[in-house]
């Protein structure tokens, strides 16, 4: 049976993808890798590992004792406004190649790792595998897709099967506060106005639990190479906002135009995803309509248990 291993499980897609595999049933074949010292009780069959994947040490004896068949990488630095520039991106790639060297070493069969669509050119706005152009335009972008190469390499030479996933722009439930949907929804739940850019630019967006089914997916499939993670549609910035409003009934509180953009903004970002539809065979469950209220709820339970804390 294949014994899958997940790094960055406690992170926002990580755990949506260990709550997928979960529901699939394989829980007992499951290990999660993490640094934090917090402790974590083994439930659902599933086995936590405390390990800090910049040991090399500490990493190779973890691959000696779980001989994972499989592995999803997620850990990275993902700090929002940081991530982008920061010098750690160079240490993550270093440290993943490492993992992936002993992965391999240790037995393994298929890995899958989390890219991201900022590796894409984007004034091509359609993003195809194997056609648009790539960038090193930012640290982030350039260590992801050098890991992404080693791995094509490391792969190919030990004769086992790897994907890449590039991620596009995901939202839904334990997704960070300072980004936008979160945003919005805090600042509407607060009853206060949510200032918002022109938002004329187009992003696809695609709900954080189906992007777990679909790591899921892509790592039980066959399928090789980059695969492009999205909706494979483009919704406007305001037309986004807007649609928060209107499920939270604060329509008037979402402030267009309030909000200047320090930059230039490519106008559209969306995914072709025909491998992901064809090759892996997976299609969203959520439309953006439902995974925003997905998204409201999830914020509203939140804010009404703080709430409740607070006046305890």
């Amino acid at each position: 049976m294949n014994r899958v291993l997940i790094t960055g499980g406690r992170g926002f897609i990580g755990h949506h993808c260990l709550a997928a595999l979960i529901r699939g049933g394989r829980a007992g074949l499951v290990h999660v890798l993490t640094s934090s010292a917090e402790s974590h009780q083994d439930k659902d069959g599933v086995q936590w590992h405390h390990c800090d994947l910049m040991e090399p040490l500490a990493v190779d004896h973890m691959l000696s004792h779980v001989q994972p068949t499989h592995l999803l990488h997620f850990a990275w630095v993902t700090t929002p406004g940081e991530y982008w520039t920061s010098p750690r991106n160079e240490k993550w790639s270093d440290a993943s190649r490492r993992l992936l060297d002993g992965f391999i070493r240790h037995g393994g069969q298929r890995v899958v790792v989390a890219g991201t669509c900022a590796e894409y050119d984007w004034s091509a706005g359609r993003c195809l595998e194997g056609h648009t152009p790539l960038s090193s335009s930012s640290p982030y972008a350039r260590s992801k897709n050098q890991l992404r190469e080693d791995m094509e390499t490391l792969s190919c030479a030990a004769g086992i099967s790897s994907a890449w996933g590039r991620v596009f722009f995901a939202y839904g439930p334990g997704e960070p506060a300072t980004r936008l949907v979160p945003s919005v929804i805090r600042s509407l739940l607060s009853g206060e106005p949510a200032a918002c850019s022109e938002g004329l630019h187009k992003r696809d967006f695609i709900h954080v639990a189906d992007l777990g089914e679909a790591f899921v997916k892509l790592l039980d499939s066959d399928v090789q190479g980059p695969v492009n993670l999205g909706s494979g549609k483009a919704v406007a910035i305001a037309d986004l906002t807007k649609t928060i409003g209107r499920l939270m009934g604060g329509g008037e509180l979402v402030r267009i135009g309030a909000r200047s953009t320090s930059v230039a903004e490519p106008p559209l970002v969306v995914a072709d995803t025909r491998r992901l539809h064809e090759e892996v065979g997976f299609s969203p469950r959520f439309d953006l309509e439902t995974g925003l209220k997905d998204s409201i709820e999830w914020w509203r339970r939140r804010e009404n248990r703080n709430i409740a804390w607070l006046m305890s």
